[in-house]
Order: structure tokens, then sequence, then C-alpha cells
């Protein structure tokens, strides 16, 4: 079973878009996966064991779920809650992405656990990139919302765990992730583009990297078992960055559909969205926001097993189904 050795694999947020995907993968590699999940447990026919909590907070007792844990993949988060009505965002996110990260890790390096899996996020670098100038893992971080202080206040937290106990930590950062079952800002895309509907996106000419779930599971589970993962933060992407008219271009081609884009000046966008309010939404359609997957290649011999347009495919597929 590879360096993580004879043990088990404890994967968080496996109900979650990701982790579905990340159980099912591990389980086709012959890993032994314990999932743990919030509530409910939601039959998805992931082949793991599960461990069900009430919550994932800095006062989380993971004692029985890290029993003969070899490897932790850990997926949970606070992510961006839409009309977020905290009174303190930032202390909400804190809460689950930084103590109740930190806490898991804890009591995972002292149960004997070899690796920590972080899913961390672009956000940690910032917002947006330079013309032609695409992050990479030696930039200083940014980050410019609670969301992105939360991942990257939980890195730090992690590196000093690793530092102290000798746990091996892996971090990873990725930008947007799609595939079959996406949600959100990307499904919606999806659907206006299904539905034929003319999209104001023609005259951007921005570059932004994607990542495919099927890319980013195999990613993961490189890094779970390659030995120059071994406390390293990496970037994942497809490899190939696209202008927002393109990535309307490939979900017309995988859909089937025509691509109705209007060459509607990007200041006017930019314009018509601030006046609403929406001024974010229009920065990430409009902006550019790239990574450099160099180290991840170089050091782990790791690229992108599926293209863009085979991503594109799936996704629209998987949104196909009934």
């Amino acid at each position: 079973m590879s360096r993580v050795g004879d043990g088990v694999v404890l994967v968080t947020g496996a109900t979650g878009f990701v982790g579905r995907a990340v159980c099912a993968e591990l389980g086709r590699r012959q890993y032994a996966v314990r999932s743990v999940v919030r509530g409910h447990p939601v039959s998805g026919g992931e082949p793991c064991d599960r461990i069900q909590l009430d919550d994932i907070g800095p006062a989380t007792d993971w004692s029985d779920a890290l029993d003969d844990v070899k490897a932790v993949v850990h997926l949970a988060a606070r992510v961006h809650v839409m009309h977020d009505a905290s009174a303190d965002p930032l202390a909400a996110f804190r809460a689950v992405n930084v103590d109740g990260t930190l806490n898991l890790a804890r009591q995972a390096a002292a149960a004997g656990v070899k690796r920590f899996l972080f899913m961390s996020s672009v956000k940690v670098n910032g917002e947006y990139t330079l013309p032609g100038k695409a992050f990479t893992e030696a930039d200083a971080a940014d980050p410019q919302d609670a969301y992105g202080v939360s991942k990257h206040e939980a890195e730090l937290g992690l590196r000093q765990i690793a530092g102290e106990s000798g746990m091996e930590v892996v971090i990873i950062r990725p930008p947007l992730v799609y595939g079959p079952g996406v949600k959100a800002n990307f499904a919606a895309l999806m659907r206006a583009v299904q539905g034929g509907w003319p999209l104001p996106l023609g005259a951007m000419h921005n570059r932004r990297s994607l990542v495919a779930l099927d890319n980013l599971v195999d990613f993961i589970v490189t890094c779970l078992s390659h030995p120059q993962a071994a406390n390293q933060t990496f970037l994942v992407s497809d490899g190939s960055d696209l202008s927002t008219p393109e990535l309307v271009r490939g979900l017309a081609r995988a859909a089937g559909v025509p691509a109705r884009l209007l060459p509607v000046p990007v200041w006017a966008l930019r314009a018509g969205a601030s006046l609403l309010g929406k001024g974010d939404a229009m920065q990430r359609l409009c902006g550019n926001l790239q990574v450099d997957i160099f180290k991840a290649r170089s050091r782990l011999g790791w690229a992108p097993s599926v293209s863009v347009d085979e991503g594109l495919r799936r996704a629209v597929a998987g949104m196909q189904k009934p």
C-alpha cells in the first residue's frame, strides 16, 4: 500500500464534492479507508468505514476515528457562506478551519499518524495575479478574506506541529475545482451555457487556472505516499489556463450546444457589477488567477492525467445525469 504502510487512511469531509471522489479512488487503489462525516451519514457507496461526529472543532475527540490510522486527508472545512449572518465571520472560520484543524492534527500526531494532508486554498496566495505572473509556492501569503486568512493560519499551525512532533504535513492549495457534482457559480455557468443564454463575456482576455476533480484526487493520492511530498506545500491545476470566453466555449462543446458570447466591454461589466454590489464576483470572472505547477511536476513527477476538455466533458456529463 506504499509509503503510508499498513494502516488506515482517515478522510474528513468524506461526503463532500472532493471527499466522495477521494474515498472512492483510495478504495480503488486498495487503501483501507475510514471516513468522517458530520450529522447523519448520507448513502453514497464509498468503499470505507464511517465515523460520525456531531462537529469538527477545537474540542472534538478524535480518539476513536484515529485508531490504527497512519495518514489523514483533512478536507472538512467551513467554506464561503453566501449572505453570512455570523456576527464575526473570521471567528466562525477560525473555529473550524484553524482550531478544528489543529486540534485534529495534535491528536493525530499523538496517535502516531505518519502523514497529515491538509486541503488549503489558492486564496492563501491571494485573489488575483498580474498578467503573465502565476502564483508559486514561494510567494508571500496574501489572503484577502476571512476564509483565506483561516486557511493560512491553519497552515502556519500545522507546520509548527510538524516541527514539534515529526508528523509529516502536506499542504495543497487548489484553485477552483470542477467536475461531476460541482455546485455554486460553476454549476450556474454550466446551466447558463446549456440553456443557450447569451453571456456578456466575449470581450475578456483574462487567464485563470482550474483543476478538474479527477486531477485533484490523483494529486491528493500522490501526495499521500510520495516521499518527496513530506512537509511541502503545493499548488495544483490542470496545467492549461483558460480565459473566461474559452471556458464558456469549452463547456458549450462538452454540452453539444453553441456558445453565445456577447462582446460587452469589461469596463462596462465591472461598472454594472459594482452598482449591484457584485464587484467581487465580477473580479473572479474578469481577473487573472494563474498558478504555476512546476514544483508538483519536478518534485513529484506528477502531471495532470485529465485534459481541460475532458474535465469539462465529465463535469457537463455529471450535471446531465438525472
